[in-house]
């Protein structure tokens, strides 16, 4: 209720007066003064706070140092395009639940509000995530000697917790100018810059590390991006390289752009390093929400579910995709269409080496990621850079919990001089690994060929799957028909005129399908089930379900010798 006076006592007597009027009536009391309120007890109950000056000249001080840098920070922002730090996480987070460090370098005159670096803890669906962001008003978002001990204190609360960390990456790297330093600041100390490369390192696998990338990365600061597990660089504003355009130059005498040296197109296309490269930073804030949807809390907790939804195409509809013959190309995302639940396919490094595919959708409602050879590249076979970006992928499933569906359709990997040099069987062997290793739930389909090694990587037969499951437009073989006929009888062949080749390889090539026939193969055991495609979907569903409680097994060595 609302209780009127003449005229305004002093704090402490409203304060008073509202407190005992409140316990006699037993409900909030609000005093007014010419309708202006003076003192409340609120809806609580309670004296109604009063803030005094002392409290006040601190919260004028936060709000300043929540406003960032100084004015011609905030210009060169608006030049390049770019959003201030503060309405990037708006765009991300439902709400943030506080920060630290608010009044790091606070005695810089004002030049370094929270030194740069701006760390805390949010809200995305209900989820805790821990986020860093550079502010790039301040300095370009240089790093500081108490931003990078705020980053620190940050990413090791982040896995005490069990809860994912974001990086929203800005900066020029560390700070140069010896004025804006303090005293002894070199990142080289035990507990300074170094010391966050270390933490992304160990930490690697224990929380999910999701990084975007707005600015150019130079030098050291580089490695921050490349250490996430996952990364999304925004089109035209990032970038990432060891050294500058202009560095560069002077070392090697190359003249180049950031743009050609370490921009988005490099990253997606031919290094690698980008999982995604969005349009702008809205789609960024969108990816990353939607990323963060299929990853647990930490590597050992629930995978996030949600209601399962029919697939975008009809399952029953699969096996006219497949062509007949098995050189002939198709595209495997339709095949996907129709396995996982509708809208819920989210693709990584779509663009760089796109004969295998990876991604994470939903099957049944649960997160599942998917590698697939894809037939309308190059045949689908396995290069060195394909058979990097599958045992990262597959990797990177197993750590986090993630069930692993294989769709095998390859001639295997890819021969000849060029991808010899390029390492195919150093990087090839990385692919294998993972797949050896991985315990999570991994289910191979054979959905047509499977020649050679690549049956290999793609989980097959021998490598443990929880299920080998075939179509029955599936091949299982050492090589290829044609390949394998050239390769047994190539002497044989080179003394026959041009007609009796030709019938002498049409017979053995007959010959040469019935021990490749996969009813025969199904017979004998060679794949656990032989099914009609349309049934794919729901035997993936009921045997992921199955596969729920799968328990891990403890290997007696320290690690693996292969590195990824």
């Amino acid at each position: 209720m609302k209780v009127s006076i003449d005229s305004a006592p002093d704090e402490e007597t409203a304060r008073a007066i509202v407190s005992a009027l409140s316990a006699h009536l037993g409900r909030s009391v609000e005093l007014v003064v010419d309708d202006e309120p003076i003192a409340s007890t609120g809806e609580d109950g309670w004296d109604d706070a009063v803030v005094t000056e002392r409290e006040q000249r601190l919260r004028d001080e936060i709000e300043t140092i929540l406003t960032g840098g100084p004015e011609r920070g905030h210009e060169k922002l608006e030049e390049l395009g770019k959003l201030f730090v503060r309405d990037r996480l708006e765009l991300l987070f439902d709400e943030i639940e506080y920060e630290d460090g608010t009044f790091a370098r606070h005695d810089a005159d004002g030049e370094l509000p929270a030194d740069g670096m701006i760390t805390g803890v949010g809200t995305i669906d209900g989820r805790t995530v821990f986020f860093a962001a550079n502010d790039y008003s301040v300095k370009a978002g240089s790093l500081g000697m108490m931003g990078v001990e705020k980053e620190i204190r940050l990413a090791e609360r982040a896995v005490e917790a069990g809860a994912p960390i974001l990086r929203l990456i800005d900066s020029t790297g560390a700070r140069l100018n010896l004025d804006d330093r303090e005293p002894g600041d070199t990142h080289m100390g035990r507990y300074r810059g170094g010391k966050m490369f270390y933490n992304q390192c160990i930490h690697s696998g224990q929380v999910p590390q999701i990084g975007v990338l707005y600015g150019p990365e130079i030098a050291g600061s580089a490695y921050t991006p490349v250490f996430c597990d996952y990364l999304v660089m925004v089109e035209e504003i990032s970038g990432m390289a060891i050294a500058s355009p202009r560095v560069v130059e002077a070392v090697t005498g190359e003249q180049t752009t950031m743009q050609d040296l370490g921009g988005p197109d490099v990253h997606a296309t031919q290094s690698g390093s980008a999982d995604l490269v969005v349009s702008d930073e809205r789609e960024a804030a969108g990816a990353v929400r939607n990323l963060l949807s299929y990853l647990p809390q930490r590597y050992d907790a629930p995978l996030p579910t949600r209601e399962s939804t029919p697939p975008t195409a009809n399952p029953h509809g699969l096996d006219a995709v497949i062509p007949d013959e098995p050189n002939e190309a198709y595209d495997v995302l339709e095949v996907i269409d129709r396995l996982v639940d509708g809208d819920t396919w989210f693709e990584l490094k779509p663009r760089f080496a796109p004969e295998l595919v990876t991604g994470l959708a939903r099957i049944g409602g649960r997160p599942v990621g998917i590698v697939a050879n894809q037939p309308a590249a190059k045949s689908g076979a396995i290069f060195p850079d394909s058979a990097e970006k599958g045992a990262g992928f597959v990797w990177t499933c197993d750590a986090f919990g993630i069930p692993i569906v294989y769709l095998c359709d390859t001639p295997g990997f890819m021969v000849g001089s060029q991808v010899e040099r390029e390492g195919v069987l150093q990087k090839g062997r990385k692919f294998i690994y993972a797949t050896s290793n991985a315990q999570v739930p991994k289910l191979c389909v054979v959905t047509r060929k499977a020649y050679g090694a690549g049956i290999y990587a793609m989980a097959g037969p021998s490598f443990e799957p929880d299920a080998t499951l075939a179509l029955p437009s599936a091949e299982i073989a050492v090589m290829g028909p044609d390949a394998a006929v050239n390769a047994l009888f190539s002497e044989q062949l080179a003394e026959m005129d041009p007609e009796s080749r030709e019938a002498f390889k049409e017979a053995m090539l007959e010959e040469y399908d019935e021990q490749i026939d996969i009813q025969a193969q199904a017979a004998k055991m060679q794949v656990d089930e032989l099914l009609p495609a349309g049934d794919l979907r729901e035997q993936l569903e009921a045997r992921l379900r199955t596969l729920r409680g799968k328990r891990r097994t403890e290997r007696d060595r320290h690690h693996g010798t292969v590195l990824f």
